[in-house]
C-alpha cells in the first residue's frame, strides 16, 4: 500500500512538472520535480515540503482550469471534457497531498 502512496505523489508532480514544462516555466519543472527526491529524506519537513507543493500544485492545476474554460467559452467551443480532465487532475493532486497524513505515511515520516 505504501508504494501505491509514492506513485501517486510521483505522478501528480510528475504531471504538475510537465504542464509547467508546456508553458516554458523552468523554475515551475524544478519546483515541481525537486520534491520527487524530497520523498527520501524520512523527516516530517520533507513530507510538509511535498504536501504544501501539492497544495499550490492543485490551485495552479484549478488556476488553469479557469482560464481554459473562460477562453474555450468565449470561442463558443465545448469545455465540459477539459473541466473533466482538470478536475479529475485536482482531485488527484490533492488526494497525494492528504496521503501525507495517513497513518502509514505518518510513520514512515516520523510524525505519529
Amino acid at each position: 500500500m505504501k508504494i501505491l502512496y509514492f506513485v501517486i505523489v510521483v505522478l501528480s508532480l510528475l504531471v504538475l512538472g510537465a504542464h509547467f514544462m508546456r508553458y516554458s516555466n523552468e523554475v515551475g519543472v524544478a519546483i515541481s520535480l525537486a520534491p520527487i527526491a524530497l520523498l527520501l529524506v524520512r523527516q516530517p519537513w520533507a513530507a510538509r515540503t511535498v504536501q504544501v507543493i501539492l497544495v499550490f500544485g492543485a490551485i495552479e492545476w484549478a488556476t488553469t482550469l479557469i482560464g481554459l474554460v473562460q477562453m474555450r467559452s468565449a470561442q463558443d467551443l465545448p469545455a465540459t471534457r477539459l473541466a473533466i480532465i482538470l478536475g479529475t487532475v485536482i482531485i488527484v493532486t490533492i488526494t497525494a497531498a492528504l496521503l501525507f497524513e495517513t497513518k502509514t505515511l505518518k510513520r514512515v515520516y516520523q510524525r505519529l
